[in-house]
Order: C-alpha cells, then sequence, then structure tokens
C-alpha cells in the first residue's frame, strides 16, 4: 500500500465515520432538529456522543496525516518501504481505532490511538 492510498483510504474512513455519527446523531435528535436552525443547542449521549468524539480525533489525525503523506510524496524521493509500512500502521491503528472508541473498549483504543499518532510522527521525520 503506497502513502497516497493510504491517504485516499483514511479519507473514505473518515467520510464513513461522519455518516455514522450524523446517522446516530440522528437517531436521538430526530431529522427535525438536524435540519433546523439548531439554535437550541441538544446533547447526545452514548454510543452517538462516542461517535461525535472519534469523528472529531479522526478528523485531527487527519490534519496531522495528510501533510506528512504530502510532503512524502511531493519530495519524490522519500516514499520507500519504510514509510508505506508507516502509512500502513496508521491506516490500520485508525480502523482499529473506531470500533474500540464506539465500542467503549478503553486499551484498544488507546494502543490504536498511539500507533497511528506515532507512525504520523515517523512519517514527518521520514520527509525531513
Amino acid at each position: 500500500m503506497s502513502e497516497l492510498d493510504a491517504l485516499v483510504g483514511y479519507g473514505l474512513l473518515v467520510m464513513v465515520t461522519l455518516l455514522l455519527q450524523a446517522t446516530a446523531k440522528m437517531s436521538q435528535l430526530g431529522v427535525g432538529y438536524l435540519m433546523g436552525s439548531r439554535d437550541e443547542q441538544r446533547e447526545v449521549t452514548g454510543m452517538a456522543a462516542r461517535l461525535d468524539r472519534a469523528l472529531h480525533n479522526s478528523i485531527v489525525a487527519l490534519t496531522l496525516f495528510a501533510p506528512a503523506v504530502l510532503l512524502i510524496i511531493l519530495t519524490g524521493d522519500k516514499s520507500t518501504g519504510l514509510t508505506q509500512t508507516l502509512a500502513l500502521i496508521f491506516i490500520i491503528g485508525r480502523v482499529i481505532y473506531l470500533p474500540s472508541y464506539v465500542f467503549g473498549i478503553k486499551g484498544v483504543r488507546s494502543i490504536a490511538w498511539a500507533a497511528g499518532f506515532f507512525a504520523t510522527a515517523a512519517l514527518y521525520i521520514a520527509a525531513y
């Protein structure tokens, strides 16, 4: 898997997360509220709240991962087997992170998050 494949795959995973989050919010808040101006702030609970937080975390991870991948790609000569493996570790970590957060599997969630974070950090180092 190339770094660019990983970026595309992760973008799609974030989109799936957004759809799951919107569906969960709709089930708790109703279509009318979500289609309205939302002047009245309402909170979701349970799985919908965890999906909300997971989506936010996924977007933050994307804003860190995407520049690292683009730096690797744009420099042309920085893509290696190591950077491709790091991108794969990021993807695997994030694929594990999402359901472990949504279903409240704390230890697994933290390890998966850390794997993705440190793989991203290593990509920046490799791009330098």
